[in-house]
């Protein structure tokens, strides 16, 4: 048994319960918890972005989504953990709520889970123990030394029209950064600032923390649930009145066309950037994923960047069937065939993540390599095309592609793209089957489409385009390059060849 292990047992002992969810996040819910500061890691040994952990008097549960089953399953000691495969469609609070009896209470970290979330878990009947402190959370020293300011509309046009006749607090950080055009470098992988903001008014100001403000504060106080979490919105506790979303939400995912130029020339560095390395791939032998890593971080900040966006996977052969693997080992050294995957992005001045992902092949490819990366790029292409408004129909139509083209063995088991901003992963919008993909994308909005193509026997392949709305038509942000030599023309019909033209093909 692990030290985090021993910690969280004993913890429930003293508090008197047999059922607690630990989570991979931290007080302000972001989704890329450094490791230092993610319990469910210290619990599982489990280092994806996302996965929360159910503890149950004789097991410990890890509930991972389709992104991540099989980095899960190399992961965890099975001895001790046991891993919940979510498929399409599944939801991992209703897969939690079977495992607990219901005569039985359930143990939440209060700081660690949204109102919203919380909610939920009532409304199924569950009932609840709220902890202020996570007894196995690793300190962090924050000290907001890096940062800066960027261009964009005042905070005060912002909110100028925002009265609803009392506060509204904001709890999500992309919020926040966005609202005040501020940015911090000076942490792995993000861009953001720590902390809260009240609207009031017509003004704007920064909290270090809600508590004294809800203390002080006797008028209502507007929030969004899925933002706050669970201890802050107990501290508002009846002078809490509920918004359906933010109104900062919608705000910042409707690009302003500075900020759409501004994602312009940040993309076409990033191009230059995976560029280089497919030159550095090309033209050295015996170098590995660990390698081919730190070239691309040099790669990057010759371009201008201020730091990763996040860490970037590089995956060669059967290590890119895992969707967001993550180890980049220096033990797995490219050979002629080998097939390697990179899904990288990074800042630059204002503070807008890019993202992309790219395949490439050392020396000359196989047949099945060729088969597999065609039908995901005529996934891509139809989807690019087509002329739906809602990231639900574009996500249904790559998945019909596939179905017409389906290769024995291969699953496509993420959703086709995410919203893009100050996060690597934003919302509004989305591409998936879920319910939130059904909101209109509109002109200005930043997202991802990134179908893919995964056997843990062979490899995998994903191809990702970062793109924005205009005119009502999905537009790539640059021309981004496509594999010559993985492409078989033959199973492309005309019209994707015409498509293909929009593209660069290297």
């Amino acid at each position: 048994m692990n030290e985090a292990v021993k910690k969280i047992r004993e913890f429930m002992k003293e508090q008197g319960v047999n059922y607690l969810l630990v989570n991979s996040t931290n007080k302000y819910l972001v989704e890329y918890t450094p490791l230092e500061e993610n319990s469910r890691y210290f619990l599982t040994g489990f280092s994806g972005s996302a996965g929360d952990v159910l503890v149950t008097p004789d097991a410990i549960y890890l509930f991972v989504d389709g992104r991540y089953h099989i980095q899960a399953d190399q992961e965890v000691d099975h001895d001790i953990v046991t891993v919940v495969k979510l498929q399409t469609g599944q939801f991992f609070l209703d897969e939690l709520v079977k495992k607990i009896p219901s005569d039985e209470t359930l143990g939440v970290f209060s700081k660690k889970n949204s109102q919203k979330r919380v909610e939920y878990l009532q409304d199924k009947g569950l009932q609840l123990k709220y902890f202020d402190t996570d007894p196995i959370e690793q300190a962090v020293c924050y000290d907001g030394s890096n940062v800066v300011s960027v261009d964009g509309v005042p905070v005060e046009e912002k909110v100028k029209g925002i009265d609803y006749g009392g506060a509204v607090l904001i709890t999500n950080l992309e919020e926040v950064s966005y609202l005040f055009n501020l940015r911090d470098f000076s942490q792995n992988y993000s861009s953001k600032i720590q902390g809260k903001a009240v609207i009031i008014g017509g003004r704007a100001r920064l909290l270090e923390d809600v508590d004294d403000f809800a203390e002080c504060y006797n008028g209502n106080i507007y929030v969004d649930k899925s933002s706050i979490n669970a201890y802050d919105f107990a501290l508002i506790g009846d002078k809490a009145k509920i918004l359906n979303d933010s109104p900062i939400k919608l705000m910042k995912s409707v690009k302003t066309n500075d900020e759409i130029a501004h994602y312009i020339e940040a993309f076409k560095r990033t191009d230059m950037a995976v560029k280089a390395i497919r030159n550095y791939i090309e033209n050295n032998d015996n170098i590995s994923e660990y390698d081919i890593a730190e070239q691309l971080e040099k790669e990057f900040k010759r371009f201008g960047a201020k730091s990763l966006s996040f860490k970037s996977i590089v995956a060669k052969d059967k290590n890119s069937a895992l969707a967001h693997y993550s180890k980049c080992s220096k033990d797995e050294v490219l050979e002629d065939g080998s097939l390697v995957l990179i899904d990288c992005g990074a800042y630059y001045e204002q503070g807008l993540a890019t993202d992309i992902t790219r395949v490439f092949v050392k020396g000359e490819p196989s047949e099945l390599q060729k088969r597999v990366y065609t039908t995901v790029l005529k996934m891509f292409l139809n989807a690019y095309n087509s002329n739906f408004k809602t990231g639900y129909e574009i996500d249904a139509l790559a998945r019909d592609i596939y179905s017409k083209n389906e290769i024995e063995g291969f699953e496509f088991n993420h959703g086709l793209g995410h919203g893009i901003g100050i996060n690597v992963h934003e919302y509004p919008p989305n591409l998936s089957k879920n319910d939130m993909a059904k909101v209109e994308i509109k002109d200005n909005m930043c997202f991802t489409v990134e179908p893919g193509l995964y056997n843990e026997n062979h490899f995998g392949v994903r191809l990702e385009n970062s793109c924005y709305m205009k005119d009502g038509k999905i537009t790539s942000f640059v021309h981004m390059n496509y594999e010559k030599k993985l492409i078989d023309f033959s199973i492309l019909t005309e019209q994707e060849k015409e498509w293909l033209k929009e593209f660069e093909v290297l």
